[in-house]
Parts: C-alpha cells; sequence; structure tokens
C-alpha cells in the first residue's frame, strides 16, 4: 500500500535519525534521559515473512532494523504518545502533517483517509461497563503503509496487546502485510461493539418494565440511554461507507483475496451493528411516546381525583353556608327583639311572641326552600 517514506524525504529522515542517535549518545553521558509519562507504553515489532524477528525497544532501534531488514514490516504501537514522539513518526514515514495533528487532539469521528499513499484511520472503539451500565468510548488512530503500522491509542479499549498476540500466532495471516494488521484491529473492534449491543438491549428491557410498572426515575434514564445510544451510533455507522471505500481500494493496492474475504467478513458484522443500534434509537423513541402517555394518563387521573376532590368540597361548603344562613335568620330576628328597649313597637303587644316564632319559621322555611331548588341542601 504506502510507501514508508517519499524519495524526496528519504535523506530528510536519515539525517534526522543520525540527529536523534547522536543526541541520545549525549543524553546518554551527560545528562539523564528525559522522563517519560507512565501512562505511555511503546511496544515495538519488526516481522519478516510473518514471525517476528525483533522487538527494538525505542523508535530509533525499529527505524534502524527496519532498515537492516529488506521486505520486513514494523509494528509500532503507541499509547497517548506525546508530540515529540509522533514527529519522529512523521519525519520517518513521511505521516501527513493534518493526520499528525488529529492523533495528539484525538476526540476525531470515525474516518478513512487517504494521503498521498498512506492510509489514516480512525476507530472507536467501546466496551460496555456493568457497574454504572453505561458505554466507555476510546479512540485508535492507525497509520498503514507498505512496511509499516503504527497504532495510537487513546483510551482502555481495545487490547491491542490482545491483538498483536492474535496475529502473531498467525503467521499466514501476519505474512499478508500491513493490511492484515488493520483488519486484525477492525475486527477486534467490531467484536468489541457485540457485549455493548447486549448491554443495550437489557438496559431497554429494564426501562421497559420501568415504564409501565410507572417509575418515576425511567424518564431520566430514557434520556440517558438515547444518548449513549446516539454516540454509539456516531461510532459504528461510519464504519460502512469505511470498509466500503477500503473494498473499493482492493484491486488498485492490489489486497490479497483471502484478506478481501475477511474485511467483508467485518463489514457483515457491522452491518449487523447499525442495524441493532438502529431498531434500538426507535425502541427508545417508541418508549419515550409511551412513556408520555402514560404520564399524560395518570396526570389525567391525579387531575380527575383532584377535581372530583374539589367538587365534594364545595357541595359541603354550599351545605354548610346554606345552614348557616338559615340559622342566621332566627338568630337576627331574636337578636333583634332581644334588645330589651323600653320604646319598641311590639314590646307591649299580646302577639308579639308568637309573631317572631312565626316571622322565624316563615324565613328559615323560606331559605330551605330556595336552597333545597338550588341543589344546596
Amino acid at each position: 500500500m504506502a510507501v514508508r517514506r517519499l524519495p524526496v524525504l528519504r535523506p530528510a529522515a536519515s539525517r534526522a535519525r543520525n540527529a536523534r542517535l547522536a543526541e541520545s549518545e549525549v543524553d546518554g553521558t551527560d545528562a539523564p534521559p528525559a522522563p517519560r509519562r507512565a501512562r505511555r507504553a511503546i511496544d515495538c515489532g519488526v516481522y519478516v515473512n510473518g514471525h517476528r524477528t525483533a522487538s527494538p525497544p525505542s523508535l530509533t532501534d525499529t527505524y534502524r532494523c527496519l532498515d537492516d531488514q529488506p521486505g520486513s514490516m514494523a509494528w509500532i504501537g503507541l499509547q497517548q504518545p506525546d508530540e515529540r514522539e509522533l514527529a519522529s513518526l512523521a519525519a520517518e514515514f513521511g505521516l501527513h502533517e493534518l493526520a499528525i495533528e488529529d492523533a495528539i487532539l484525538a476526540h476525531q469521528r470515525p474516518k478513512l483517509e487517504r494521503y498521498g499513499e498512506t492510509l489514516f484511520v480512525v476507530l472507536r472503539p467501546a466496551r460496555y461497563l456493568d457497574a454504572p451500565e453505561e458505554i466507555d468510548f476510546a479512540e485508535v488512530h492507525v497509520f498503514v503503509g507498505r512496511d509499516f503500522v503504527v497504532t495510537v491509542a487513546h483510551g482502555q479499549s481495545p487490547d491491542l496487546a490482545a491483538v498483536r498476540r492474535r496475529v502473531e500466532s498467525n503467521p499466514d495471516l501476519l505474512r499478508r502485510g500491513p493490511e492484515a494488521v488493520l483488519y486484525a484491529i477492525l475486527d477486534r473492534v467490531v467484536d468489541g461493539y457485540a457485549p455493548v449491543v447486549s448491554g443495550l438491549a437489557n438496559d431497554i428491557d429494564e426501562i421497559e418494565t420501568g415504564v409501565f410498572r410507572r417509575d418515576p426515575e425511567v424518564s431520566r434514564r430514557i434520556y440517558e440511554l438515547s444518548r449513549e445510544v446516539i454516540e454509539f451510533q456516531r461510532s459504528t455507522r461510519p464504519l460502512t461507507g469505511m470498509l466500503a471505500g477500503l473494498a473499493a481500494g482492493f484491486t488498485k493496492y492490489g489486497v490479497d483475496a483471502e484478506l478481501q474475504r475477511y474485511l467483508r467478513d467485518v463489514a457483515d458484522h457491522v452491518t449487523q451493528t447499525v442495524e441493532r443500534v438502529d431498531e434500538f434509537r426507535q425502541l427508545l423513541q417508541n418508549i419515550l411516546t409511551v412513556n408520555a402517555t402514560l404520564v399524560a394518563q395518570q396526570q389525567n387521573e391525579e387531575m380527575k381525583s383532584l377535581t372530583e376532590t374539589s367538587l365534594a368540597q364545595n357541595e359541603e361548603v354550599k351545605k354548610i353556608s346554606a345552614w348557616a344562613a338559615i340559622l342566621f335568620a332566627p338568630t337576627l330576628i331574636g337578636t333583634i327583639y332581644g334588645m330589651n328597649f323600653e320604646q319598641m313597637p311590639e314590646l307591649s303587644w299580646v302577639f308579639g311572641y308568637p309573631f317572631a316564632l312565626t316571622l322565624m319559621a316563615l324565613v328559615c322555611g323560606g331559605l330551605y326552600v330556595i336552597f333545597r331548588r338550588r341543589d344546596w341542601l
């Protein structure tokens, strides 16, 4: 596929390599080496005819082994490298500055780019965390050339060391060249999506149960899971186009026929994963609609209950008000005739007392009839 270094860059690369060798010798005698971050790990291997022939301890030694062994291939694995290491790789292999910038900054969407004859692939591996019930995303950048593969990992997944062990245990696969390493990485990333799909399916089943149990926390869980599914969809959907792009270049770049079949198998698994994720997103939308309907029904039932309670309270208030009005009338009359003033018109009237009682009865009876007709009593 890609030529390891362009002719115009070869002298510069050699000078850069000699300068690095001289600098390492000076550092070894006059000054202590620069401390490496604990989180960064380097695994370099040189392969000939599908077998590992050297495990250089540094990038400089890897370059030297690659030059000293014609027909060899280097696989350089980096974990969150610094700019100095990536600059060394760019100078040695002629990597494009835009790809190097992406590898340093990370936070890229999955993509496949060709810079000259170098292939640059960005992948978004994922793993399902059982305890918090969420998806953890990582990022892997892969540079593929004619006789080299450079992997730059950001995050904990996938286990590229396991991928290397698998490939090294299969010399027939490894001797197919750098494209075989790219296939193995793609296959591991795509296989890692299966537990994530199973975890999401289980979460959706739990959410469906919670919806019909009227779980008050289910709305928040639906929203959180929808965000995870969307992010997972962004990590998987671009792979379909990426693998189609690889397939389109099979003939042009002379990809091994058996390797083509392997890549098509990966493409089939990607299609299945993308279809499941699309189903999850549609299912979550339907669950959200059902949950909103159930919540609305519950609110309507609560409002109906509150309305019925309010109406019952109004009936009681009306009855109390009616009886208060009825009792107020005789109280008013009795109060007037009980003031005991000497100059009152009916104070010495023989029929005054029967008249007052009759008036009270008539007023109370009239109010009772009126309230009865108005359904207050």
